[in-house]
C-alpha cells in the first residue's frame, strides 16, 4: 500500500487528488480493456492496398499502434501527471484508409507524410496558445455534441462488435450496409456474450463494487475466449467463405501464434510525397482535412 507522503504520491498528487494506488492501479487495468481493441481496429481500417497494391500489414499496424500508444500514454503520467490514455484516432485512420484507396498516386508513405505535416501544423497551434483560444470560443453545446458523437461511434463499434448491428456484404463484397441482427433477428454467442457483459457490469456497478467495468470486461472476455475454443465459432465474414450470421463481427477471439513485434513502419513517412504526386493544392487541402480531424476530436476528447 502506497503511504500518504510519500514520494511516489507526492509526485503524482494521489492523495492531494482524492486516490489511492489500489484505485489508480484498477483505472489504469480499466482504461486498457476499454481501449485496448484500438489495437486491432487500427490495422483492420488500414488493411487495404495504396495505388501501387502495396499493403502495411496488420502484425506491423498492430505493433505500432500499441508501441506509440504505450509511449505516449506513459509519458502522459509520468511526465504531464495526468491520467489520460492516448492512442490512435479512429476518424484520421479512416479518412486515410478512403483518401489512399480513392487517390491515385497516392501510396501509405504519402498518407503517413500528411499526417505528421498536420500533427507538427497542430503542435505550433498549441504551443502558439491559438488551439486554447479557440477551445474557449467554441460553445459549450458544440462541446457536448462532439463528446456525444464520438460516444455514439464507439457504442455503434461495440455493437457491431456485439452482433446487434450486423454488416451486410453487398454485390462488391463490401461490408458498408449494416442492419439490425440477423434479418431483424438477434442470435448468436457474440450476442450473449455482449449481454452476459453487460448485465454484469451493470449489477456490479449497482452494487457499488470495485473494479466493476474492469471485473466485466474481463469475464466478457474469458467467456468468448472459452465459446471460441469449443465451438469455432468463426468470424462473420472472411475471404472467400459465406456470410456467417453467428460469427464474431470484428475479429474471432483466439489465440495466435507468439513473434517478436514488426516495429519496421516506424519513421516510414513521406511528408512531401503527396505534394510530388498530386500536386501542392490537393496536398495542402488534404492536410488541412486530418488537421481539422484532429483538432476536433481532441477538442472533444477534451
Amino acid at each position: 500500500m502506497l503511504k500518504q507522503g510519500s514520494a511516489l504520491d507526492r509526485y503524482f498528487k494521489i492523495s492531494e487528488r482524492g486516490s489511492n494506488l489500489s484505485r489508480e492501479i484498477r483505472g489504469g487495468f480499466a482504461t486498457f480493456f476499454a481501449m485496448s481493441y484500438i489495437v486491432v481496429l487500427n490495422p483492420l481500417i488500414l488493411a487495404g492496398p495504396d495505388s501501387s497494391g502495396n499493403t502495411l500489414g496488420f502484425g506491423a499496424v498492430a505493433a505500432v499502434t500499441a508501441f506509440v500508444a504505450g509511449i505516449l500514454t506513459i509519458l502522459m503520467g509520468a511526465w504531464a501527471k495526468h491520467p489520460f490514455a492516448l492512442a490512435t484516432g479512429l476518424g484520421v485512420n479512416a479518412f486515410a484508409a478512403v483518401t489512399v484507396a480513392t487517390n491515385p498516386g497516392l501510396t501509405w508513405p504519402d498518407m503517413m507524410g500528411l499526417v505528421v505535416l498536420s500533427g507538427v501544423t497542430m503542435l505550433i497551434l498549441v504551443l502558439t496558445g491559438f488551439r486554447t483560444a479557440v477551445f474557449k470560443a467554441v460553445p459549450d453545446g458544440l462541446k457536448t455534441a462532439i463528446v456525444v458523437g464520438i460516444g455514439l461511434f464507439i457504442a455503434l463499434i461495440g455493437l457491431v462488435n456485439a452482433g446487434f448491428v450486423r454488416r451486410i456484404p453487398d454485390a462488391a463484397n463490401t461490408t458498408v450496409p449494416v442492419g439490425l441482427g440477423f434479418d431483424g433477428k438477434l442470435l448468436g454467442w457474440p450476442t450473449a456474450v455482449f449481454v452476459f457483459g453487460l448485465i454484469l457490469t451493470i449489477a456490479l456497478v449497482v452494487r457499488k463494487v470495485k473494479g466493476a467495468i474492469l471485473i466485466g470486461i474481463i469475464a466478457s472476455t474469458i467467456l468468448s475466449v472459452i465459446l471460441e475454443l469449443t465451438l469455432h465459432i468463426g468470424p462473420s465474414v472472411q475471404k472467400d467463405a459465406p456470410f456467417n450470421p453467428q460469427g464474431w463481427s470484428l475479429v474471432a477471439p483466439r489465440f495466435t501464434e507468439w513473434s517478436a513485434p514488426d516495429l519496421s513502419l516506424i519513421g516510414k513517412a513521406n511528408p512531401f510525397g503527396a505534394f510530388e504526386h498530386l500536386g501542392v493544392v490537393a496536398a495542402a487541402l488534404l492536410a488541412f482535412v486530418i488537421l481539422l480531424s484532429i483538432f476536433f476530436d481532441a477538442m472533444g476528447t477534451m
